[in-house]
């Protein structure tokens, strides 16, 4: 056991008021890895309490303990929220590594009292935590989890270790940031630990179905307009892009995350490296970039549009409008020309 959770295991040797939160708009490796340490804390003995710094999407609703979970955002969970993190002994900080991520709670976490916890595997963490479970070579969150709590219990098999609830949450979380196993973060180390929390008897046909094959027909009809109106393919660029505008939101009455993996489809185009997605909402643009291969949507997000995330996965935000936004976007792509052109 290395010394970092050597101090976190003697620390957790008695009970302690604990705070769990994730970054906003939260993925299923963020609510999975945080429900599923949750739900480790609770058996532990401790009083723990799950914040989210905005609403999740409708197709999570069915995780175990969700709903627990308060909601920043939400003007009656403000209050509350803020209490228990002036009240709480240790603040748990998963699947982020900038404070930032979690939007208005941020400051509230920052002036925290409690030491902090980070579980994460972005790159370039700021050094807000006390402890830092921290590795890049993970594939989510719900994998660190995974590890952490049976490097703390001794290595005990995961049927041991966990209910069906729980390897359900970090499963979901692994499954779903590791693009249902097709990524190349996918490592032996993945398919290990998922065959360990599969001894718990959990269906994990049935957690791919609720995450992916549960949406409203408006969604569906959403995702036909997208595909058929939106997407933009720019061949001398190997790039693909969408922009939704919010009267475009507003009209099919889109929600909280049903814009979630939509990105994704424009690598699915013939001969196409990077995928881009404006989404105006808000007052702010939020943009998801996605990629294959060799090319770096993370370098190019964190350089022009003050995102981060992985190497092929990654995302930023703009504050101006979005007809600018992505007019920027047009003129920095000759820049990377060349580097998208060579990826095999």
């Amino acid at each position: 056991m290395n010394q970092t959770i050597e101090e976190l295991s003697s620390f957790l040797s008695h009970p302690q008021k604990i705070i769990i939160t994730m970054h906003r708009d939260p993925d299923a490796d963020a609510l999975g890895s945080s429900l599923g340490w949750a739900s480790y804390l609770i058996k532990k003995g401790h009083d723990v309490t799950v914040i989210s710094p905005t609403e999740y999407t409708a197709n999570l609703k069915w995780m175990s303990g969700i709903a627990d979970v308060l909601v920043y955002e939400k003007s009656g969970d403000q209050g509350k929220c803020k209490r228990k993190i002036e009240q709480a002994t240790l603040i748990c900080c998963l699947d982020f590594s900038a404070l930032s991520r979690l939007k208005d709670l941020g400051k509230v976490v920052q002036d925290a009292a409690a030491p902090k916890l980070m579980i994460d595997h972005h790159l370039e963490p700021e050094h807000f935590a006390k402890w830092m479970i921290w590795d890049t070579h993970a594939a989510a969150t719900a994998q660190l989890v995974y590890s952490l709590v049976k490097e703390m219990e001794g290595g005990l098999s995961a049927d041991q270790l966990f209910d069906i609830p729980t390897a359900e949450n970090l499963y979901a979380g692994i499954m779903t940031d590791t693009g249902s196993f097709r990524h190349g973060n996918v490592t032996p180390e993945v398919h290990l630990a998922v065959a360990d929390l599969m001894l718990t008897g959990f269906d994990s046909s049935r957690v791919h179905r609720m995450i992916y094959d549960n949406a409203p027909l408006s969604r569906l009809q959403f995702l036909g307009y997208v595909l058929s109106q939106k997407l933009v393919v720019l061949p001398e660029y190997r790039t693909a892009y969408m922009v939704l505008t919010e009267a475009e939101l507003l009209k099919f009455h889109s929600s909280t995350g049903e814009t979630e993996g939509i990105v994704n489809y424009g690598l699915q185009v013939e001969n196409v490296v990077m995928s881009a997605m404006f989404i105006e909402r808000k007052g702010e643009v939020k943009i998801s970039f996605r990629s294959v291969g060799t090319f770096s949507v993370r370098d190019l997000a964190s350089t022009h549009f003050s995102g981060g995330g992985h190497k092929n996965a990654s995302g930023g935000r703009s504050e101006q409008s979005v007809n600018e936004t992505v007019a920027y976007f047009l003129s920095v792509l000759p820049a990377y020309q060349q580097e998208l052109l060579n990826v095999d």
